[in-house]
């Protein structure tokens, strides 16, 4: 087949290495790619969020099968696009993608399957929903209803706080269209899961679960990123959780997903907060997470093409996929400054080093090629994931991966993986 994946960040890098490495896989390309995902698939220079670019070279290219990689594409509508030129692609067409590119959406959609999530009301005008701040208390969670690259939320400590993140939004439109109208919900205590299920629109594969790490510095201290690290498994979904999750969560939108017109097919993300009352629904996204999507890829053991294809031939219920029984953690390590503002072109040394340490994988995010040096082009810039019998193990192998990079202009956190490692043994 000749497949053709569109992104250019580590989690398009670790889906290109998992489908090069498939028998069904004769000619792969990625748009636009990056420095990394250029030796193990043919990089052209189309944006992610150019539709018209994409579908003519995919109709030119004879594309068979197209897999979308972030959330803009496919809240744009790219799959129905590619759809209409008769292509077929992995992931949800524009009317389920919604559950990702609006939070007050996703919200209906769990009040009328009675999925639990926290309370929660939209609005566009700050007064009310500051009224209704001081109805839930403090704290609470602001979030922009929109695609905010992952920065749209704030978890407000106090109701100050809430006031200034409403106006941030409301008023001073800090995230422009995408919060032109918020969300605000209660704060959940507990601790926070990533589940991943495959779905055709009507079965669903579950798929590993995993755990990340948001704030940028060490002890979740810091502002909120796109995600400094993740591990695979998690100690807080074990079988029982998996079921729990699958049969009051994932099952449950997947009906209403179906019973509103718009079957969901592609991979639900969803972020989940675990407490004392058990799961409960905080967001869904519609792809693979970044960073998280690097540690499932390093564990799953079969074949990724068929179960991605099987999601648009609604095959999934005749699939199944192996796990190795190993963990894997990932690192992220970033430009410094991020997530404010950075420099771009710091160079980056010793990347083949790192890739020898037993048991890494280095999947690059934001790097681009230049002459014979390869240098940072973005916030988050490369993910080192190591792999081990426990998640111990797994980290002492990432950080074997980190410390063999030579890059004064980046760093990371030296903690990732501390929450399971930090629990009592059982």
């Amino acid at each position: 087949m000749r497949i053709l994946v569109v992104g250019g960040g580590g989690r398009e890098h670790a889906l290109c290495w998992k489908i090069a490495a498939s028998p069904l896989c004769d000619r792969l390309w990625c748009a636009p790619g990056n420095a990394g995902i250029a030796q193990v698939a043919e990089c052209v220079a189309i944006g992610a969020e150019d539709l018209d670019g994409i579908v003519d070279f995919a109709r030119g290219n004879r594309v068979d099968f197209v897999v979308v990689g972030p959330e803009a594409p496919l809240v744009a509508g790219l799959v129905d696009r590619l759809a209409a030129a008769g292509i077929d692609a992995f992931g949800p067409n524009a009317a389920a993608a919604r559950l990702e590119g609006s939070k007050a959406f996703m919200k209906e959609v769990c009040d009328a399957a009675q999925i639990p999530t926290a309370r929660w009301r939209r609005f566009d005008k700050p007064d009310a929903a500051k009224k209704f701040a001081r109805a839930l208390g403090a704290p609470l969670v602001v979030k922009a209803d929109g695609l905010a690259a992952g920065k749209g939320v704030a978890v407000a400590a106090t109701l100050a706080e809430a006031d200034d993140a409403i106006d941030d939004m409301l008023v001073k439109r800090a995230f422009g269209a995408a919060g032109a109208e918020i969300v605000l919900e209660e704060f959940l205590d507990g601790e926070e899961a990533s589940i991943f299920a495959l779905s055709d629109g009507e079965s669903i594969l579950p798929l590993a679960a995993a755990q990340d790490h948001k704030r940028v510095f060490d002890g979740d201290e810091g502002p909120n990123t796109g995600g400094m690290g993740a591990y695979s498994p998690t100690p807080l979904v074990d079988g029982a959780m998996q079921k729990r999750i699958v049969d009051e969560i994932v099952a449950p939108t997947v009906r209403a997903m179906a019973a509103r017109g718009a079957p969901f097919r592609g991979v639900l993300f969803g972020g989940l907060m675990i407490g004392k009352q058990g799961p409960k629904l905080l967001e869904y996204n519609v792809r693979f997470g970044d960073p998280e999507c690097q540690v499932l890829m390093a564990r799953l053991k079969s074949d990724l093409l068929p179960a991605l294809i099987a999601c648009h031939d609604g095959g999934l219920k005749h699939l199944d996929l192996r796990w190795h029984d190993e963990a894997a953690l990932v690192v992220v390590m970033a430009t410094n400054g991020y997530p404010g503002d950075y420099g771009k072109g710091s160079e980056i040394k010793g990347l083949d080093r790192a890739a020898a340490q037993q048991d890494v994988t280095v999947f690059h995010a934001g790097t681009k090629q230049d002459g014979d040096r390869i240098v940072a082009n973005g916030g988050r810039v490369l993910g080192i994931v190591g792999t081990g019998k426990g998640v111990a193990e797994a980290q002492q192998r990432a950080y074997e991966g980190v410390d063999a990079i030579d890059w004064p202009g980046g760093f990371c956190r030296r903690d990732i993986g501390w929450r399971a490692l930090g629990r009592p043994a059982r």
